[in-house]
C-alpha cells in the first residue's frame, strides 16, 4: 500500500509540473502561429486522447516521468505547401526562442503564484530558536547559544529553520565570513565567524547539524502514541499513552533516550517499567532487528511518540496582504533559484558531492511524504521543484531547452541557422550527458534506499 501512495505521490506530482511546462510550450506557440500536433503528459503508448478544434492531440502516456509537445516541423518530414506557414521551423528565430523558453518561464510563473498563495492564506512555523551549540563548531566558534533566535543570515531574512538550511547550504565550501544577527531576551546582536571551507558530508548532508546547532524542541516525554499492529511493542503488550519509566531499571529522561535503548538492542529482552492509568506495570519487550543505511543492526519494536505541542511563544504566525505577498514571492521564487545554481556549480566544483544528486525514487518519497504532510509542504515541495526544473531545462545543454535557445539566439546573431551536423553532435553530446546524470541520479537513489 504505501508503495502505491508512493506511486501515486510521483505521478501526482510530476503530472503538474510536466503539464505546466509543456503547457508553457503550447500556449506560446499557439501565439506565434505555429501548428501543435500533439500535447502528451508522459511518455509511450497513449493511455487516453482526445483532439480540439485546431487538430491538436492531447495525450496521457503510460511512463509519468515527462512530457512533451509536438509541433508541425520541417525538419521531421514534408510539410504540405498549405501549411509550411505553420510549421515551427518557418519561424523567425526570436518566435522560436519565445517558444523554448515558455517551458521554463512557466515552472517559474508557477513557483511565484504557489509561494504568494501560501504567504496570503498563511502559515504557521516554529521559531529558529538555537537548542544545543556543539563545541568547537563555526556555530560555538561565533558565539551562538542556547535560547537565541535567528532572524538573519547574511543579511537575509529568515523565519524557520528551513530557510537557516538553504542558506547555509548556499555557503557550503567557501572560506568567507559569515554573519548571523540573532536575539534572546529582547536584545539583538550580530555574530560572525569563518567559514574557512566548511565541508558538508558526502551522503545525506545536514547544513544545520554539520553547522553545530541542534534546534531547541519542548521536553519529549516517553509516551507512546501509536502501537503498530502485529509489532513487537503491540506483543509485549504496550498500548498507545503508555508511559515508559525505565528500562532495564534505568530511569528514561525522554523519548529520544527510550528510542536509543531500543534501537542498541536489537532481538535482546527489554524490561519496561511502564506507567498506565496511574498504575506501574512491567513489561518486556524485544526489539526486532533491523538494518540502518549505514548497514548496522538497530532495534525496532513498532511504536509512535505522542503528539506533543509546541508552546504558543516557540511558534511564528507568517502571513502576508495580496500586495506585499507578490515581493515575498519573488524573493521565495529567487531564492530557491539562486540555491539551485549554487548547488549545481558546487558540484562542478566539488564543494558539494555528487551523491546529493537525486531522482526519480527519491523525488517520490519525499512527495509522497509531502503530500502526506499537508497542503502547505507539498505547495511548497512542488514550488521548489518547479523552479529547479526551470533552471535544469534553461542550462545550454543540447537537447534541453536552453540548447535551443542556444542554437536559435547564434542563428539570429549569424542570419543563417547552425548546421545540422553542428545541431547532431550536440545533440549526441546532450544526450549522453543527461542520460549519464540519470542513470547516477538513480543509482544514488538506490544506495539511499
Amino acid at each position: 500500500m504505501h508503495i502505491v501512495q508512493t506511486v501515486l505521490a510521483l505521478a501526482l506530482t510530476l503530472g503538474i509540473l510536466v503539464t505546466l511546462h509543456e503547457f508553457g510550450h503550447f500556449w506560446v506557440a499557439r501565439r506565434c502561429g505555429v501548428k501543435v500536433l500533439r500535447f502528451s503528459v508522459g511518455f509511450g503508448k497513449p493511455l487516453y486522447s482526445w483532439y480540439d478544434r485546431h487538430g491538436t492531440e492531447f495525450a496521457l502516456a503510460a511512463i509519468p516521468l515527462g512530457g512533451y509537445v509536438k509541433m508541425l516541423d520541417e525538419r521531421e518530414g514534408p510539410v504540405p505547401e498549405e501549411l509550411r506557414d505553420q510549421a515551427f521551423t518557418s519561424k523567425p528565430p526570436s518566435r522560436r526562442i519565445a517558444i523554448a523558453a515558455a517551458g521554463p518561464i512557466a515552472n517559474f510563473l508557477f513557483a511565484i503564484a504557489a509561494y504568494w498563495l501560501l504567504s496570503v492564506v498563511g502559515f504557521t512555523t516554529v521559531a529558529p530558536v538555537v537548542g544545543e551549540v556543539r563545541p568547537d563548531s563555526i556555530a560555538d566558534q561565533m558565539g551562538l547559544a542556547q535560547g537565541m533566535e535567528i532572524h538573519e543570515v547574511d543579511g537575509r531574512q529568515v523565519a524557520s529553520w528551513r530557510d537557516i538550511n538553504m542558506r547555509l547550504l548556499e555557503r557550503a565550501g567557501e572560506n568567507s565570513q559569515v554573519v548571523v544577527s540573532v536575539s534572546r531576551e529582547g536584545r539583538r546582536d550580530e555574530l560572525s565567524a569563518s567559514l574557512g571551507g566548511w565541508r558538508l558530508k558526502d551522503d545525506n548532508p545536514d547544513p544545520l547539524g554539520e553547522f553545530g546547532i541542534q534546534p531547541w524542541r519542548p521536553d519529549i516525554p516517553a509516551v507512546l502514541g501509536e502501537v503498530s499492529s502485529g509489532g513487537r511493542a503491540e506483543a509485549a503488550g504496550l498500548q498507545p499513552d503508555d508511559r515508559i519509566l525505565a528500562v532495564e531499571g534505568e530511569p528514561v529522561a525522554d523519548w529520544f533516550a527510550l528510542v536509543e535503548a531500543i534501537r542498541q538492542s536489537p532481538e535482546r529482552p527489554l524490561g519496561l517499567t511502564v506507567e498506565r492509568g496511574g498504575e506501574s506495570v512491567d513489561l518486556t519487550v524485544t526489539p526486532e532487528a533491523r538494518t540502518d543505511g549505514s548497514g548496522e543492526s538497530i532495534g525496532f519494536v513498532g511504536a509512535g511518540v505522542a503528539q506533543v505541542s509546541w508552546p504558543d511563544e516557540a511558534l511564528r504566525d507568517v502571513r502576508f496582504g495580496p500586495l506585499a505577498a507578490i515581493p515575498n514571492a519573488l524573493n521565495e521564487t529567487w531564492s530557491d533559484t539562486r540555491l539551485t545554481l549554487v548547488a549545481i556549480q558546487k558540484m562542478v566544483t566539488g564543494l558539494l558531492s555528487p551523491t546529493n544528486l537525486s531522482g526519480p525514487i527519491t523525488i517520490a518519497r519525499v512527495a509522497e511524504a509531502s503530500v502526506t504532510s499537508g497542503f502547505e509542504d507539498f505547495i511548497r515541495f512542488l514550488a521548489y521543484l518547479s523552479v529547479s526544473l526551470g533552471v535544469l531545462n534553461l542550462l545550454p545543454i543540447p537537447v534541453l531547452d536552453g540548447g535551443h535557445i542556444v542554437y536559435y539566439t547564434i542563428e539570429a546573431i549569424r542570419r543563417k541557422p547552425v548546421s545540422e551536423q553542428v545541431q547532431a553532435f550536440g545533440l549526441r553530446i546532450g544526450m549522453v550527458l543527461i542520460l549519464t546524470l540519470m542513470v547516477f541520479a538513480l543509482y544514488n537513489d538506490l544506495m539511499r534506499l
